[in-house]
C-alpha cells in the first residue's frame, strides 16, 4: 500500500513537473511574439492594428516543426516539410495589411502550407478558403487549424492556378508562392474593387510581391517588394 502511495505521489510531481515546464514554454513563447509584433512588425511599418492584433495571438510555434519551435519567432522562414516554407513574419503580416481584409470578407488563400497565414486571416474574417497542392501539408495544416479552434476555415486539397470558383467572387487572394505570371482564373474570381496580394517571378530569379486592386474589371498595381518565395506548382510538375 506504502509503495502504490509513494508511486502515485511520484507520479504527480512529474506530472506537475511536466506541466511547469510547458507553462514556462508557453510563456516564453508569447513574451517571444510579443517582442516578434514590437520588432519585426512595428519598426517595419505594419500599422494596421487588427493585423498586429492577429499576430500577437496566433501560435506560430504550433505551424513550425518541433525542433524548430525556438526559432518559431525568428525574422526568416522556415522549413515545414516537402520542400516547402513558412514565410517570415513581417511577409505573413504585410500580406495581410495589403490584403485589407475586413469582417465577414471572403478570403481564398493559394499555398495553404502549414496553415500559418490562413489562421493569421481567419483572426480577421470569418470566411476563410485555403488551397494546398500537397494532401500531407494540406491534411496536417488542416489538423493543426482544428486543434486550435479555426474550425470554420475551410482547406481543399488541389491547384491553386485554378482558384476556387464556386465560392467566387472574393474580397481578397493571397497567393504564398511565386507564379511567373498572375494566373487568369484568380482575375476572374476576384470581386470588383478586391485585392489580389503574389509574389511573382522565376524560381531564383528575380520575385516581386505585387499588390493590385480590382479596377473596372482590370488589376491595378498598388505596391511592390522584392521577396523570394518557393515556386507554385502545377499538379503533375
Amino acid at each position: 500500500m506504502k509503495w502504490k502511495l509513494l508511486f502515485l505521489l511520484v507520479l504527480l510531481l512529474a506530472l506537475l513537473l511536466v506541466a511547469w515546464r510547458l507553462s514556462g514554454a508557453a510563456g516564453n513563447q508569447a513574451a517571444a511574439r510579443s517582442r516578434m509584433v514590437a520588432e519585426q512588425l512595428r519598426a517595419r511599418e505594419i500599422t494596421d492594428p487588427r493585423v498586429l492584433a492577429a499576430m500577437e495571438k496566433v501560435p506560430r510555434e504550433r505551424f513550425v516543426p518541433a525542433w524548430l519551435a525556438p526559432l518559431a519567432y525568428a525574422d526568416q522562414a522556415l522549413p515545414i516539410g516537402q520542400g516547402q516554407t513558412i514565410s517570415q513574419p513581417y511577409i505573413v503580416a504585410l500580406m495581410s495589411q495589403w490584403a485589407e481584409v475586413r469582417p465577414g470578407d471572403k478570403v481564398l488563400e493559394v499555398g495553404t502550407g502549414s496553415g500559418y497565414q490562413a489562421a493569421v486571416l481567419a483572426e480577421l474574417t470569418d470566411k476563410v478558403f485555403t488551397i494546398e497542392l500537397i494532401p500531407e501539408l494540406a491534411a496536417r495544416a488542416e489538423a493543426t487549424l482544428r486543434d486550435l479552434g479555426y474550425s470554420g476555415v475551410r482547406v481543399r486539397t488541389g491547384d491553386g492556378y485554378a482558384g476556387w470558383p464556386e465560392e467566387a467572387p472574393f474580397a481578397a487572394i493571397l497567393v504564398t508562392a511565386a507564379a511567373p505570371q498572375v494566373p487568369p482564373a484568380l482575375v476572374a474570381q476576384l470581386q470588383e474593387g478586391g485585392r489580389l496580394v503574389i509574389p511573382l517571378g522565376r524560381p531564383g530569379g528575380l520575385q516581386y510581391l505585387k499588390k493590385y486592386r480590382k479596377v473596372a474589371g482590370e488589376l491595378r498595381e498598388e505596391g511592390s517588394l522584392p521577396v523570394r518565395f518557393v515556386p507554385l506548382v502545377k499538379p503533375g510538375e
